[in-house]
């Protein structure tokens, strides 16, 4: 398989060009009707521009970058993998050692946000009812009264969710899955847009749960933020010495805009055959002999809609196989569960889902009939 080739970046944005030479989707991204190949003498059409709700995605989204990495420096695509999550209406577990700025990421993202935010910190002794809310009796009234949890908010920050119980853990199921909390036989419905943004410590640590897979398979994506480099963590040092910069995070967007930037990505359009690929690429890591446990179809709803969040990100209103690239770890590593053999040859989920974008024949454009191919590797030439 030929490398794929990184998506746009966002422009004007640090995430600069990708530099990586010829694009083979420049056919696609210029807006070129399909039937005007070279050679068959016809000239090019250009496509309708994509409209002005993915400008206001591309201006939300720089906005909310720069924001976040007032705070988090020297972590692009980090902060590229939040945003994508924002907008796939997902949510998203950043998992690192203590130190590395999980929580940081957590909470600018949320103050960039004009909306409701909650704090949850997971301990020990937290019970569901702290999470979700609890019926109080009103002797006043002599009836039940409903006194809504951290949860009945739009975005929640759940820190250290692996030092809760799994029954605590459990109490965001629900949550995430339904966007809405039940409690005494009634239920509520939770705000839009809702979104957990979860910290947690590698399961090495002790005193720490390791999440429920059916947890683990409601994350959209799940990041790594990394040891600055040098030069990033001395500007750190240089910046936040003297004072913290959350503290002085201003909102530079708002519920109603994230909604209305979340309506722009469904809108984004798919080819069949590109829909066709991202089923292929989940199944295939059902069929690894490394693997117990693959990806299930949760996960192939997941990437589709990072996908189109990436296309946004890049200025397109069509997904290309290179978004799907772009997001493959982040949302479908963290739910495969390893063999006992491949977890003694220390082999990682991360390498697998690499391994399986370098085998899995990739939709690579079009031929004269308007009919999608692979490229050389593939086999629908």
């Amino acid at each position: 398989m030929t490398s794929s080739t990184p998506p746009a970046a966002l422009p004007g944005h640090p995430y600069g060009s990708n530099g990586a030479g010829p694009d083979p989707y420049a056919q696609l991204r210029t807006g070129h009707d399909p039937e005007a190949m070279p050679g068959n003498g016809s000239a090019p059409s250009p496509m309708p521009r994509p409209g002005k709700a993915l400008d206001e995605v591309h201006g939300t989204a720089q906005r909310i970058a720069a924001n976040v990495e007032r705070v988090l420096v020297g972590k692009p695509e980090v902060v590229r993998i939040a945003l994508v999550t924002l907008l796939a209406e997902g949510h998203l577990l950043v998992e690192d050692v203590p130190g590395v700025g999980k929580t940081s990421l957590a909470k600018a993202l949320a103050k960039s946000i004009d909306c409701s935010v909650s704090r949850l910190q997971f301990t020990p002794d937290l019970l569901p009812s702290d999470v979700t809310g609890v019926s109080i009796f009103n002797r006043q009234t002599t009836n039940f009264e409903f006194r809504p949890g951290p949860v009945f908010a739009n975005i929640v920050v759940g820190d250290e969710i692996n030092r809760a119980s799994p029954k605590t853990q459990s109490a965001l199921l629900e949550c995430m899955e339904e966007h809405q909390v039940t409690v005494d036989g009634n239920t509520y419905r939770l705000d839009s847009p809702f979104m957990v943004i979860a910290t947690q410590n590698p399961i090495e640590m002790e005193g720490t749960y390791a999440l429920p897979e059916a947890q683990r398979d409601r994350f959209t994506a799940r990041v790594s933020i990394g040891y600055p480099d040098p030069n990033a963590e001395l500007a750190m040092v240089d910046e936040h010495a003297g004072h913290d910069p959350l503290a002085t995070l201003t909102p530079v967007s708002d519920a109603a805009q994230v909604r209305a930037l979340v309506e722009a990505v469904r809108a984004v359009h798919m080819a069949p055959e590109i829909r066709r690929y991202a089923v292929e690429l989940v199944s295939a890591t059902r069929r690894l002999p490394e693997i117990r446990l693959g990806a299930s179809p949760r996960s192939t709803l997941h990437l589709v809609r990072a996908a189109r969040a990436q296309a946004a990100l890049s200025g397109r209103d069509f997904v290309v196989p290179d978004d799907m690239h772009a997001v493959a770890v982040p949302v479908l590593a963290h739910r495969l569960v390893l063999t006992a053999e491949a977890q003694a040859a220390r082999r990682s989920p991360a390498d697998m889902i690499r391994g399986l974008l370098q085998r899995v024949p990739v939709p690579h454009g079009t031929d004269p009939a308007g009919q999608w191919v692979s490229d050389s590797r593939g086999n629908r030439q």
